[in-house]
């Protein structure tokens, strides 16, 4: 099993209801966020394309976070899951510093924190808290061994990408063009 999650550029608003939902369903503290909207202009003026991006974690597979972790409380978790044992983390920041995405932060406790694609409601049969709440579908999540499974059917239909393929991470978060 190798979960990946896909986010469709021409459908997602940029509403941010993934963001609150992330909150809310992971108690994340005010002031922190574990996912976030970003908007890149391409082109050149007057032929100018704004993308809205929800960015998180990308679960890499081959994650600097992970291998830079001296504690680690950076592991992998089932499904390829980048997840943080925050029993084991000292609050080193060392996985900060590895992620090209910038996908982490300290919490108030002094641990580091990120998104874990909501594993505990993936353990109870439950989709990501992000993805249930998209108020235009535009995040599908599953798992990429499945060929028959709806993140396999999106990435074989339509073109995509993943953020800083050149990092050489192997992210598992793809933005469907």
């Amino acid at each position: 099993m190798r979960y990946a999650m896909a986010i469709d550029l021409r459908t997602c608003m940029g509403c941010a209801s993934c963001v609150v939902a992330c909150k809310v369903a992971n108690r994340v503290e005010d002031g922190f966020s574990r996912c976030r909207i970003t908007e890149r202009v391409r082109g050149e003026f007057p032929t100018l394309q704004l993308n809205l991006f929800s960015e998180r974690c990308n679960h890499c597979g081959d994650a600097p976070c992970v291998t830079n972790c001296p504690t680690g409380a950076s592991h992998y978790a089932e499904g390829g899951i980048v997840a943080v044992d925050e029993a084991r983390c000292t609050g080193c920041k060392a996985c900060l510093a590895a992620c090209p995405y910038d996908a982490r932060f300290i919490n108030g406790r002094g641990v580091a924190e990120k998104c874990n694609f909501c594993l505990d409601r993936l353990r109870r049969g439950e989709e990501p808290a992000c993805v249930a709440t998209c108020p235009s579908r535009a995040m599908v999540f599953g798992d990429l061994d499945d060929p028959a499974s709806e993140i396999s059917r999106a990435l074989a239909a339509r073109p995509h990408r993943t953020l800083l393929a050149e990092a050489g991470t192997r992210p598992y978060v793809f933005y469907l063009e």
